[in-house]
């Protein structure tokens, strides 16, 4: 049973609301037969990478974003099963180190970029330089930008180039035929609380839990704030933004592996077809094998 997925998708040009969409959604499906389309997904992947592997004219990106406790490594980690571990390179971005400051917020991405025929997936992105670095603007006085002295001096329009140029970024990326797919795992702050606490009562997921995710939390407001106004300005016709509903992990995984299988279908990938010449040679080798003693 596929599931609507267009409702997950931030309309390029349109105007953008966290709270035209739900994080408790879960497709009218229960718990088990989410899994059991979840495996079928899976099995849809594995052909559809193969394919792009063989044919080499595309490469996939696909990005994560979202607040913590919200399902990104286990999401990444369903994806990835049922994708061969050879064609795809997963990347988790910290805190930029002293030569990646000494670079554009770029430069750490493009390094980062998968070659065509395969899959890369960015556990947070370029996107964290519109994200925790508005709610924190002195982490931009970092990059040492020429003007950029003070934190007053970072405003609305210092934000609007940022879009700019990761719109620009990303359209280099689509035209040069890099499919990207950027997901939000949308989960409400009561189901982060509860999974704080399951991570704190769970010796096992105690090392999940830092004192400072509860510093991060306090500025709840403030991160939707801007994670709704770099979807609104980044949500383009060629790299949409698609937010998942993420209070119920079993089924944001089911609704991610979804729609990576329909951008899939969509690109409608061959296998190569081999010229006369070679189809030729090929039958003469095979005589060839056949005729060994």
């Amino acid at each position: 049973m596929k599931t609507n997925t267009k409702k997950y998708l931030a309309q390029p040009d349109g105007k953008f609301l966290l709270k035209d969409f739900s994080t408790t959604y879960d497709g009218h499906l229960d718990k088990e037969n989410g899994k059991l389309e979840l495996e079928k997904v899976k099995k849809e992947l594995d052909e559809y990478q193969e394919k792009l592997y063989a044919s080499g004219s595309h490469s996939i990106l696909i990005i994560f974003q979202a607040m913590d406790a919200a399902g990104k490594d286990s999401a990444i980690e369903h994806v990835m099963s049922g994708l061969n571990p050879q064609g795809c390179q997963v990347f988790s971005f910290k805190a930029p180190s002293s030569e990646e400051y000494k670079h554009d917020f770029l430069w750490r991405h493009y390094k980062a970029l998968p070659e065509k025929g395969r899959v890369g997936i960015h556990n947070r992105s370029h996107y964290e330089n519109v994200l925790v670095c508005k709610v924190h603007p002195e982490y931009v006085l970092s990059e040492n930008i020429p003007g950029y002295t003070d934190v007053k001096k970072i405003d609305q329009k210092f934000w609007k180039n940022r879009y700019e140029n990761i719109r620009n970024f990303e359209k280099q990326l689509t035209d040069n035929g890099t499919v990207v797919i950027k997901f939000f795992l949308h989960v409400s702050k009561e189901e982060q609380k509860q999974r704080f606490l399951d991570r704190i009562n769970d010796p096992a997921k105690n090392w999940k839990f830092a004192a400072g995710d509860l510093k991060e939390r306090a500025l709840w407001k403030n991160y939707m704030q801007a994670y709704e106004e770099a979807i609104q300005e980044t949500s383009t016709k060629n790299a949409p933004w698609h937010v998942i509903p993420a209070d119920k992990k079993w089924y944001a995984r089911l609704a991610i592996s979804q729609i990576v299988s329909e951008t899939f279908e969509e690109l409608n990938l061959k296998y190569p077809t081999l010229p006369k010449v070679e189809l030729a040679q090929l039958e003469t080798l095979k005589q060839q094998l056949l005729n060994e003693k």
